[in-house]
């Protein structure tokens, strides 16, 4: 019988409502704990992207670290995400109706843009956990992954028709890639699991590096 390819050292809590990223962890065999941390996610004046992502994403883990060290359940780790979607300097949030919808379709339509999906992590009883710390710490991470993703010219009754389907609500930009949203997306360059909510690949080496798990080559059962 084969073993995770990766083991976790140490109970990892997810402080996200996201189900994309539940499902996005459980695919490669790593359980979390969902313990949703809600934070004020509206942009800043003029802000920047990706900014504004790994802005948000600070707020989570402060937050996430501070909910942590109320339990008693001892030593773990704690995973935040935010992802936005950016064109020609812009955020696209989560569309409010489905004239939002509608509109922040017909602006991606036909053309590249840029999926930025940040996270952080960081374990509980480490200087990490300090909710004020700033700065670089060897016990934390906040990473931002970068995603290129063309999407191709729409109609607008293939935006409408979209849009009806309700799968761009509580989406950045309006879509989804691994739903519908699929049939909308010409190319990626870049993490397709960032796109979704998660870039896993770049998770792995981190909670792999922190020494939340280890991973690498599985041994081989009879």
């Amino acid at each position: 019988m084969e073993g995770p390819f990766v083991k976790l050292a140490m109970p990892l809590v997810l402080g996200s409502r996201s189900p994309r990223r539940v499902e996005l962890l459980a695919s490669v065999g790593v359980p979390v704990i969902g313990r949703p941390c809600d934070v004020d996610e509206s942009p800043l004046p003029e802000e920047e992207p990706r900014a504004y992502v790994e802005r948000i994403v600070l707020a989570k883990l402060r937050a996430a670290l501070q909910g942590a060290q109320q339990r008693p359940d001892g030593r773990h780790a704690v995973l935040v995400a935010d992802t936005t979607v950016t064109i020609d300097g812009h955020i696209l949030g989560k569309p409010e109706d489905g004239l939002e919808a509608a509109a922040m379709l017909t602006r991606l339509a036909g053309r590249s843009h840029e999926v930025l999906t940040c996270y952080g992590l960081a374990v509980t009883g480490s200087s990490a956990a300090d909710p004020g710390l700033s700065g670089a710490a060897e016990d934390r991470v906040v990473r931002t992954v970068a995603t290129r993703v063309t999407m191709r010219a729409l109609s607008a009754a293939e935006i409408g028709r979209y849009v009806a389907s309700g799968e761009p609500f509580g989406k950045a930009g309006a879509y989804a890639i691994q739903g519908l949203g699929a049939l909308l997306i010409e190319r990626i360059d870049g993490s397709y699991s960032g796109v979704v909510g998660l870039p896993l690949c770049e998770v792995a080496a981190d909670l792999a590096r922190l020494g939340v798990a280890e991973s690498g080559d599985r041994e081989q059962g009879p």
